[in-house]
């Protein structure tokens, strides 16, 4: 989901006077004084901050209207969970949450991106082979961590799309229920039923059968957006609509919207390697995210939607994807 990134400096942006009410919030929730700030590029849903502290120190901040504070909310919760899972990759800790006398506001701890796309910079493909590499030591150090099976303790979101939990015990049904058929559902409730999507719904627990995967803590928004290299090196994972589910969802996206270098996905499948199969179910997991694109800004999104709906049953008639 093209959501906002972590810190990219807009160019030229000049230091802001402090905000009083975020000045008292910040004072009262963390002990700090803000001595200015600077927006920061990238995002779509929040505006995003560079907090300049009177001690020298800088944090990260996104604020947005009071009534989505359950966005920020879910996004901290999120970071959390993958700080807790996360061996070598860095997740950005959220410091505070909550709601100022004008605005929701989340704060994180400052994270010095490189420069170029993606937050690349030109560094070649070692880095991205450790980021994947690391990905995968997330996913497999997750299995560690208590879970209830496939889903979430809370419902999150997928951008500011809504995204459903709860526990289920098989990935096909929670796969079914909790992803597909909502956004099938708000499409149709929106006026787009789209061809094909009642065989898709009856058809997917026989596609995936023999299929089973581990309930892996996953990212669920990895797309290019939400990953970027740290000067120093190392890299970092941030923007996160996490939910336990199959790993090859995060992998699945990392192809989408420009995708990552394929040395990622070589350091990932050389630490964990994916099972038998996974490519067939690239298609299936990625239309979760067509359809989401879909529901939130339209145009284009509804076709890209229909052909792939169109590619899975044809693709599957006569073989499973499990």
């Amino acid at each position: 989901m093209l959501a906002a990134p972590q810190p990219r400096r807009v160019a030229g942006s000049p230091v802001q006077q402090a905000s009083e009410p975020l000045a008292i919030w910040l004072r009262q929730q963390l002990g700090v004084e803000l001595k200015g700030q600077r927006p920061v590029g990238g995002g779509c849903i929040h505006r995003a901050w560079e907090l300049q502290l009177a001690d020298g120190r800088r944090l990260f901040a996104k604020t947005n209207r009071p009534s989505l504070l359950p966005v920020l909310e879910a996004e901290a919760d999120g970071l959390t969970a993958l700080h807790q899972a996360a061996t070598a990759l860095r997740i950005p800790r959220p410091l505070a949450v909550g709601q100022t006398a004008a605005e929701a506001v989340l704060v994180l701890e400052w994270l010095e991106l490189q420069r170029g796309p993606g937050g690349g910079g030109g560094t070649g493909d070692a880095p991205w082979w450790h980021l994947g590499a690391q990905l995968a030591q997330l996913h497999r150090a997750s299995l560690e961590l208590p879970a209830q099976g496939f889903g979430w303790g809370r419902d999150n979101f997928i951008g500011s799309g809504p995204q459903a939990n709860g526990w289920l015990a098989h990935w096909a049904d929670f796969f079914l229920q909790r992803r597909l058929a909502p956004q099938l559902q708000r499409a149709a409730d929106s006026g787009h039923r789209l061809p094909g999507a009642d065989a898709l719904l009856k058809q997917l627990p026989a596609w995936l059968e023999g299929h089973h995967p581990d309930p892996c803590l996953v990212h669920g928004d990895l797309w290019s957006g939400n990953a970027a290299l740290l000067q120093g090196g190392g890299g970092a994972l941030f923007d996160p609509a996490v939910y336990r589910g199959d790993r090859e969802v995060d992998l699945a996206m990392a192809q989408l919207f420009g995708g990552f270098p394929s040395s990622f996905f070589a350091g990932y499948n050389a630490t964990w390697p994916l099972p038998p199969g996974h490519r067939q179910r690239v298609e299936l997991y990625n239309l979760y995210h067509r359809l989401n694109h879909a529901n939130l800004f339209g145009g284009g999104y509804w076709q890209q939607s229909a052909a792939s709906i169109n590619t899975l049953l044809t693709l599957t008639a006569s073989s499973p994807l499990g």
